[in-house]
Parts: structure tokens; C-alpha cells; sequence
């Protein structure tokens, strides 16, 4: 798989996610898009009840920002339409801001995907599809975890049948109230929702192609008209506005646009990671080109479109995206066959909707939350990585308690703080004897670590530059402290360094003055043409000496006056 930032010369500007495509193909895709619509329309409707946005504006999301995608995306499988993490992102900040479901609140979840639209046109245009890099899998898994914890707990009002006094960004203040005035539930509300959620995770277990969020929507919809639900106290969603969406700008103030740009900020981020994990995925499994910035111009122009057609905020679902494989779609004909059902939808069966009972929606959602708890990878991070398990509990953890804008912006640091941590304390090691007669091998290094008498081969993991040039030199001191009398010659291994800065250029070469006043020389072995150029452009070749900088570790040796073969093993 190639990961290019502009698409092949032969490939066209748009459709790429559908050409090339024959007869064949495409007959299956449209009945692949038939299926997906069967199992995701259900899901949208649930997506836009996390948002807190009124029903019909879910189903938007997979009309116009679908055929947006279609049109400039690159990728063939990703399905862009409303998602969990998004919409939770955003009902966080705008629930303050102003009341759920009003048309002052869907205005401002528009500015939103305005907003998230101009920061991906931006990214496209600066070729920034390399920021999908630096949010870790570690920290995204922590970041759904603590999503669907979030999300599970604010479905519970409508799953017990009352009105919880605060906000989905207050989920702990949900969950003591929900607790509290467990016996006021409503009974026949809790039944309902209990059937919804033990029947659908039954079907995933057992019958995972039955469309069984679909089934509980049209049977309860058809029970709710026939036995009017709300007249025995369920509630249900009410007269619902049917027909195309209307094509506007969203109406808010200038000061509501800058306080919504964090957050537009905040779901970037999410749409760049989650999108591109997914593209990569499935184009991996199919063999295929990934081209990022081109998927990035797609959802920005997805994003564009929900915002003028009244929706929230979209993005590359992997879960959407994984139903779409599962039910047969392998281009986005699918996807816009998927948009053409709902625009039927929309034109001739939104009325039904009035009838569908809150708490079976919640039930749908309740599941789609905590799908998104992936336990198994949380197991196997604890296995392999415990360090980073912890950053995962982490970042669920700040979700739950701070809400989810802030729970993204950990998510982030502590990502780029692992990367700078590797960066500033990397791996470092000694070409050390380890049997007479035997080749060399690294080892890690510690105090009194030597190559052979009067040599002392060092190995840094790393780039040099400001914040790991100090442990670079104290390393270096306290094995030249610790070893034997004699020593003459410390030869550094630099295969693992191709980036050298002025503040690191400084430290090293006044290291060097000083062990030379030791009477120990310093030679570099395994320097490349970007590290050479580095030494050169900072002066460090001076203080070294061009004598003592060497292509491979053979002639550093050679220069330290040590036969290495047979000793040393697998250098260049």
C-alpha cells in the first residue's frame, strides 16, 4: 500500500473513490448500498440524538455530505456521515450554549461543520494529511473508551423514562442523579429499551447481518402508532419536518463563532484521525492507494455540505465504514446508493418517524456506545505496553470527568508527550564482548561498559537536538568516568541520527573539547549525508576533525586502531 499526498497523473480529479467501475461491480455495489442503508439509518438517527440535534437532521448527514465525499474523496470504502465521537464533541459545549434540539442549537452545530470545513480545506492545501500521525492508537482507544462511558451514561434518562437536570458534559452529575431517582422510572419505558439493547446484542452475537437496530425502529414505530405509546407515557419524538433539507447559511453572531472555534478545532482533530485510520485500514486489506490529502479535501467538502444543508458535523466512521464492507460495498457507488435511500426517506417516510419512542432510540445509541468500549484492545495494551494502558485510562478518564472537548486536547498532548519522550530519553547501548571468540553485540548501556580495552563503542537511539543533548553528554561523561584506565577511544555510533540541531551542535562539540582534554578522541561512524550536512553547517566538523567522521563503523574502528572482523556484526 502507498501512501502519496496527490493522486496518480492517470487517475480523474473526482470520483476517484468510484472509477474505475463495470456492469458487474456496480450492480453489486448498488445492492451493498441497498443493505447499508437498512443497517445504518437507525444508527444515523441515534447519532443525531447524542448531537442533540433533532432526528431528521441524522439522516441529513448521509444525503448531501455522502455525495459531497463521493465527488472529491479518494478513498473507495469510507463511509462519511454522522459519528459518535464528533457529535459528542461538539453537544459538550454547544448544550451550554444554548438549549438541545432549538434552532439556535442547530445553528450553531452548523457554524461548527463550517468551521471544521475551512480547517480541512486548510489541511488540504498545506498537505497536511501527515497530522492523522500524532494521535496514537493508544490514546484514541482511551479517547472512544471514555466516549462511550460518556455516552452510555447520558442515554440513561431516556432508558429509565426521566429528565435528567444537566448536561451530557456532566456525566458524573447524571449518573448520581439517575441513581438517585432510580425508583421513579417508568416501567414500560425501561421494558422497551431493555428489549431494544438485549436484542441487538443478541444479533451482533448471533446474527450479526440481521439489520436488528432497523427492526426494533419500524416494530416499535408500528406499536407506538397502533397502541399510542405516548398516551401511556412513553415518549416519543413528535411531528418531525419531512422532505429535503433547505440549503442555508447558519445563522450565529461573530462572538458565537469564535467560541465555537475550539471546538471546531477539536473535531478536526478527531475527523483527521478516525478518517484516516480507516481509509488506511481497508485499503491495506484490498490492496490499494491511500491519498490522505485528497480524502481530506473530500470531508471538507462533506462538512461543507452538512453545514448548508442544517446537519451537524460528519465524519470518516470506522464503524459505518466496517458495515459498509460487511454488507458488499467496495467503491462509494455504494455510499451514494445509501444517500439515495435516504433521500427517499426523507421525501415520503419521515412522517412515521413522529411515532419512535425516545427510549428506543436510546437503546440503539446505549449499544453504539459501548461498542465503542474495545476491551480487547485495552487487554492487549495492558499485556504488551502497561505504560501505555495507563495513558489510555488516562485519557478515558479526563473524558468522563472533563468532558470530551478536553478529553481531545489530552488525547492529543499526551500523544505528541509520548513521542518527545522517546525522543528526549531513547534507547542507548555499548558494543559489548559477550564471549571470547564471539562477534560483539549492543547491549544496554551501563556504568563500566566497555568495547575492548581502551575503546568504547557507543549507540544513540535518536536524533540530537535541544531536549535529549544534555542526557547525550552526562551518558557519555559517566562512561568515560566509569571506565577502565587507559581509555583512548570513544566511537559513536550515529546510524540512528539524521537530524542534528544548533542547540545539540553546541553541547556536543564542547563534549568533545572535554574528553579530548582527557586525552580521549571522539570518532563518529555511520554518519549520514543529512547528519554530515548538520555537522557541517554548525561548525561541528571543525571541533571533531573531517578525520575522524566515517561512512560506516568498519572504518571508524579501523581509525581507532581495532580489527573488527569477526567481532562486530551486520554493520555497513
Amino acid at each position: 500500500m502507498q501512501d502519496t499526498t496527490r493522486p496518480p497523473a492517470t487517475t480523474a480529479k473526482l470520483l476517484k473513490g468510484i472509477l474505475p467501475i463495470n456492469r458487474a461491480a456496480a450492480l453489486r455495489d448498488a445492492l451493498a448500498g441497498i443493505s447499508l442503508a437498512s443497517m445504518d439509518i437507525p444508527q444515523v438517527l441515534g447519532y443525531a440524538r447524542i448531537a442533540g440535534m433533532p432526528a431528521v437532521t441524522g439522516l441529513y448527514t448521509a444525503f448531501l455530505p455522502l455525495l459531497a465525499f463521493a465527488l472529491f474523496g479518494a478513498s473507495r470504502h469510507l463511509v462519511v456521515a454522522a459519528d459518535s465521537a464528533t457529535a459528542t464533541i461538539f453537544a459538550s459545549r454547544l448544550s451550554s450554549m444554548a438549549a438541545m434540539g432549538s434552532p439556535e442549537y442547530v445553528a450553531l452545530a452548523g457554524m461548527v461543520a463550517l468551521q471544521t470545513a475551512a480547517l480541512l480545506l486548510l489541511a488540504r492545501l498545506f498537505k497536511l494529511g501527515f497530522l492523522a500521525d500524532f494521535l496514537s492508537r493508544t490514546v484514541l482507544t482511551g479517547f472512544l473508551a471514555g466516549v462511550g462511558v460518556q455516552v452510555s451514561i447520558a442515554m440513561l434518562g431516556d432508558l429509565f423514562g426521566m429528565t435528567v437536570p444537566y448536561p451530557s458534559s456532566r456525566s458524573l452529575a447524571q449518573l448520581v442523579y439517575v441513581i438517585g431517582h432510580v425508583t421513579h422510572a417508568h416501567e414500560p419505558t425501561l421494558v422497551l429499551a431493555l428489549v431494544v439493547i438485549v436484542a441487538i446484542l443478541g444479533c451482533k452475537r448471533f446474527a450479526p447481518r440481521l439489520p436488528m437496530p432497523l427492526v426494533a425502529v419500524i416494530g416499535s414505530i408500528a406499536a407506538s402508532k397502533a397502541f399510542d405509546f405516548a398516551a401511556r407515557g412513553i415518549s416519543v419524538l413528535g411531528p418531525i419536518e419531512g422532505g429535503l433539507p433547505a440549503i442555508r447559511m447558519p445563522d450565529v453572531t461573530w462572538q458565537q463563532s469564535l467560541d465555537l472555534v475550539p471546538v471546531a478545532a477539536s473535531c478536526f482533530v478527531m475527523i483527521i484521525a478516525q478518517s484516516a485510520a480507516a481509509a488506511r485500514v481497508f485499503a491495506q486489506q484490498y490492496h490499494e492507494d491511500v491519498d490522505t490529502n485528497s480524502d481530506i479535501l473530500g470531508l471538507a467538502a462533506a462538512n461543507a455540505a452538512a453545514a448548508l444543508s442544517g446537519t451537524f458535523v460528519v465524519n470518516g466512521s470506522p464503524t459505518q465504514t466496517a458495515m459498509a464492507d460487511r454488507a458488499g460495498t467496495r467503491s462509494q457507488l455504494g455510499q451514494l446508493v445509501f444517500a439515495a435511500v435516504v433521500a427517499v426517506v426523507l421525501l415520503f417516510l419521515s412522517g412515521y418517524l413522529r411515532y419512535l419512542p425516545h427510549s428506543v432510540l436510546a437503546g440503539i445509541v446505549f449499544t453504539i456506545a459501548i461498542g465503542l468500549i474495545n476491551v480487547q484492545s485495552l487487554k492487549d495494551i495492558r499485556a504488551e505496553s502497561p505504560g501505555e494502558f495507563a495513558l489510555a485510562l488516562v485519557t478515558a478518564g479526563a473524558v468522563v470527568l472533563a468532558g470530551v472537548e478536553h478529553g481531545i486536547l489530552l488525547a492529543v498532548a499526551l500523544s505528541l508527550m509520548r513521542h518527545v519522550r522517546h525522543s528526549y530519553h531513547p534507547h542507548t547501548m555499548v558494543l559489548t564482548p559477550v564471549a571470547p571468540g564471539k562477534p560483539w553485540q549492543f547491549m544496554p548501556t551501563k556504568p563500566g561498559a566497555m568495547t575492548a580495552q581502551h575503546l568504547i563503542v557507543y549507540r544513540f537511539g535518536a536524533d540530537l537536538f535541544y531536549a535529549n543533548d544534555h542526557f547525550f553528554a552526562s551518558e557519555v561523561t559517566k562512561l568515560v568516568d566509569t571506565a577502565s584506565d587507559g581509555l583512548r577511544h570513544l566511537v559513536v555510533d550515529a546510524g540512528a541520527i539524521t537530524d542534528l540541531d544548533y542547540s545539540a551542535a553546541r553541547t556536543i562539540g564542547e563534549l568533545i573539547e572535554t574528553l579530548r582534554a582527557r586525552g580521549v578522541a571522539v570518532i563518529f561512524g555511520r554518519v549520514n549525508r543529512f547528519l554530515r550536512n548538520d555537522m557541517d553547517r554548525h561548525g561541528l566538523m571543525r571541533v571533531l576533525g573531517a578525520s575522524n567522521v566515517f561512512d560506516t563503523l568498519h572504518e571508524a574502528l579501523a581509525a581507532a586502531g581495532v580489527n573488527s572482523g569477526g567481532h562486530e556484526p551486520n554493520v555497513l
